[in-house]
């Protein structure tokens, strides 16, 4: 029996891509991939079914250390 989580995996393994796991809500496994330009969060659910969330971007340095004070001050709020 496959499952889509071994799927998923082979095909990125396949391509080479890299990719964590991770477990952040109960029902699913975090797949997250970063390439070039753009980080995607796949969410593969015990049934099969897939959620995934792609962010793009330029890779543009934006700051230095403020930047980073900024980020976790905002994220404390």
């Amino acid at each position: 029996m496959n499952h889509a989580l071994f799927d998923l995996l082979e095909r990125l393994d396949a391509a080479r891509i890299h990719y964590m796991l991770g477990r952040h809500r109960a029902e699913s496994i975090l797949v997250s991939v970063t390439l070039v330009g753009q980080r995607i969060e796949i969410d593969v659910f015990r049934d099969g079914h897939l959620e995934i969330s792609r962010f793009l971007g330029t890779e543009d340095i934006e700051g230095g250390t403020e930047l980073v004070d900024d980020i976790i001050a905002r994220a404390t709020d």
